[in-house]
């Protein structure tokens, strides 16, 4: 940026509009000189010599007064009026509002860019809305569908004669939505508090190989019943500085979904490596695999690509997955092709890294 485009940004009425002024000023006062000079010469009466320039400057101030109440009016007021107008009608939840900037790009202003910061903030307040709209939509959705089946199947056990078959049957498809149901709020507010930043991440330095190890185990049964060939390839020990308690929440969700979406017959690995800079986890299975569509929008709340298998989640795993990693300073990368299966792919920064950025 040139010194005269920092100049333009900084101030709307530059000096030069000022030297103008001045110079205007030193030219009446030499005609002002020139017509005293004139009536003495012609021995006009005093009435005359004192109201001849009184008129002159009369007319001068008049000149200046005008153009400098049409110069304040179009150069500062007017775009202060268009301004409190358009935020006017976003106080009155308007998020469509636009204002174009008043010069072209190569001379914008300060105004300019206060208008352009405008512009973009009343976009994300859009966008902002957008989003809320789409989550209160996808909420109610959500749970309405385990509401409906518990009310359904409520009235089916109210029916007479039933057998202990069908009694048992649709007492568990309501322990089941009951479940379903509970899970949902749990994330749902589980994502709230990490969005809003009301839970604060308790980092402790703790073996990543445990973790990842206990969390596995804990899905045996799932890849013994679906005979999954599981593998697990990891390090003797991998210390990282992180949440554990988070942390397990983003292992717990891979895995999850990698069962999940895994025929059984399939394979799912869960492999660990680590170099200088990053512990690195990867989680990858030969399911169904995704679109790039649906790469696009996965970490989305209540996203689900995969809408067969709708009943047995809510959309929001990966969601609070993303936000854990994010707030531990870590990174997921998603590789995906349809009919070959998923990887997910987690870049930890090693406990070195994090005493260097934090100074611990």
């Amino acid at each position: 940026m040139t010194r005269r485009e920092r100049k333009r940004l900084e101030n709307r009425f530059p000096p030069s509009l000022f030297a103008i002024y001045l110079g205007i000023l030193l030219l009446m006062s030499g005609i002002h000189i020139g017509l005293v000079t004139l009536v003495s010469k012609y021995q006009w009466n005093k009435f005359i010599q004192i109201i001849i320039p009184v008129i002159y400057w009369t007319f001068v101030a008049a000149g200046l007064t005008i153009y400098t109440r049409n110069k304040i009016i179009k150069t500062y007021d007017q775009p202060m009026k268009e301004l409190a107008k358009a935020a006017d009608k976003v106080a009155h939840g308007d998020f469509s509002v636009y204002i174009p900037p008043l010069h072209t790009t190569n001379r914008h202003d300060y105004l300019d860019r206060m208008f352009l910061d405008f512009n973009k903030m009343v976009a994300e307040l859009g966008s902002l809305e957008t989003m809320r709209t789409d989550f209160i939509a996808n909420v109610s959705h959500e749970i309405k569908t385990p509401v409906a089946a518990i009310q359904n199947y409520a009235q089916l056990l109210r029916k007479p004669n039933l057998s202990r078959t069908e009694m048992d049957n649709y007492t568990a498809a309501i322990l089941s939505s009951t479940h379903r149901l509970s899970s949902l709020i749990t994330n749902i507010l589980r994502l709230n508090k990490l969005e809003s930043q009301q839970i604060k991440p308790q980092y402790e330095t703790y073996d990543l190989c445990r973790q990842l190890s206990d969390c596995a185990l804990g899905f045996e049964m799932i890849w013994e019943e679906k005979e999954i060939d599981f593998e697990a390839d990891l390090e003797d020990k991998a210390m990282i500085c992180a949440d554990e308690s988070l942390m397990e929440l983003v292992w717990n969700n891979l895995l999850s979904n990698a069962f999940k979406f895994t025929e059984p017959g399939g394979s799912v690995i869960l492999k660990q490596t680590s170099d200088s800079d990053y512990v690195i986890v990867e989680v990858s299975d030969t399911g169904c695999g995704m679109s790039e569509e649906t790469q696009k929008h996965i970490f989305d709340k209540f996203y689900q690509g995969d809408t067969s298998h709708a009943t047995e989640g809510n959309g929001l795993g990966l969601a609070l997955a993303f936000r854990v990693l994010q707030l531990m300073g870590a990174s997921i990368q998603v590789r995906s092709e349809e009919g070959r299966g998923t990887a997910f792919t987690v870049q930890i920064p090693t406990r070195e890294n994090e005493e260097n950025k934090t100074g611990i």
